[in-house]
């Protein structure tokens, strides 16, 4: 049950009674409509007016490798950066897997290409040594890393990693632990997913299909009822795993319901692989510049607009994507017909 403006648990209420509320909100200082929280992607944030809202699922798909987790821990890292708090329920990685990306995001941030790459920063995580040293000591010698960490403890304790796993990170577990994050004074903390179809559901729901439509419809209602901005990345059917194919909404893995449940969907492609056959034959160094890029497509915006391709340069070297982005100007296809 939601509660409103003035504290009532109802559901129910004149038009005039949320004018007065909402007047009421407004006079006390008090929010009355939807929080928003930046993605900290500019061109994202543009037709998105603003970023996330409180109450809206966002869907992000793709074919593997292309970085979902990488994009949705970027977004998480400029919202927390940005005063706000964020909660990761992570069923993939591990805290320290996640914590070395961090780690390696900051210090490209710092040193650009010059700062210590993932590989080293996993080193120094995986190094056994004598007793005695702390973790300054330990990444002092990489380059950026440890301005970097001195940023990630700024905002540590506004970001949660819950390590969860595919037999007891169910729905309830979702639930609790994101009330538990929640503060009264301070923004809706946004909520990732990684990734959706490894929440585990009762016994009573057999197929995929009845599982992934049981959590985007229950990850639509906490959205609702705890005033959240949910970010849930979704794994591609494999038939639409194949090299030179465009991802589409309808190639998401499960149920029909992910399009239908969600308010915002993202999707995530290779650019080589659809942009049109014409851009690569007359100017064969586009190949290589295309494949450092991916297209994050717009696919449904249900307060805005849609249909929209954005690109963002790849920058794995650094464990992340330039985030400024830009809007797509190529022709794209949807699935590739020839081979070089």
């Amino acid at each position: 049950m939601t509660t409103g403006l003035n504290g009532s648990d109802s559901r129910l209420s004149s038009v005039a009674d949320l004018l007065d509320r909402t007047d009421d909100a407004i006079r006390r200082g008090i929010r009355p409509g939807a929080a928003v929280v930046p993605t900290g992607f500019g061109v994202l944030d543009e037709v998105l007016e603003g970023g996330f809202r409180s109450g809206e699922l966002v869907l992000l798909g793709g074919p593997q490798g292309l970085g979902k987790t990488t994009m949705v821990m970027q977004m998480v890292r400029n919202a927390v950066s940005n005063g706000g708090s964020a909660v990761v329920f992570s069923y993939e990685h591990e805290g320290h897997t996640l914590l070395e990306r961090l780690l390696s995001l900051e210090a490209s941030l710092v040193a650009g290409y010059d700062a210590a790459r993932l590989p080293a920063i996993r080193g120094a995580f995986e190094k056994a040594g004598p007793p005695g040293f702390t973790l300054n000591e330990r990444l002092a010698h990489l380059r950026g890393v440890p301005q970097g960490l001195q940023t990630i403890r700024r905002y540590a304790g506004r970001l949660h990693i819950h390590e969860s796993t595919g037999s007891s990170t169910d729905l309830d577990e979702i639930r609790r632990t994101v009330s538990m994050v929640q503060t009264d004074d301070g923004p809706p903390p946004l909520v990732v997913v990684d990734y959706l179809q490894k929440v585990p559901v009762p016994n009573g729901s057999p197929t995929e299909e009845e599982r992934v439509t049981l959590v985007v419809e229950r990850l639509k209602d906490l959205t609702l009822d705890l005033g959240v901005p949910v970010v849930a990345i979704v794994a591609a059917d494999k038939a639409s795993l194949v090299p030179g194919k465009r991802m589409r909404v309808h190639d998401l893995r499960g149920s029909s319901a992910l399009a239908y449940e969600a308010d915002v969907v993202l999707i995530i492609n290779d650019k080589y692989d659809i942009v049109a056959r014409h851009h690569l034959v007359y100017d064969l160094g586009n190949a290589e510049r295309y494949r450092q890029w991916v297209v994050l497509t717009v696919e449904k915006n249900r307060h805005g607009v849609d249909g929209v391709e954005l690109e963002f340069r790849k920058q794995f070297a650094e464990g992340r994507f330039d985030s400024s982005g830009q809007y797509v100007v190529e022709q794209l296809i949807e699935e590739r017909v020839f081979t070089e």
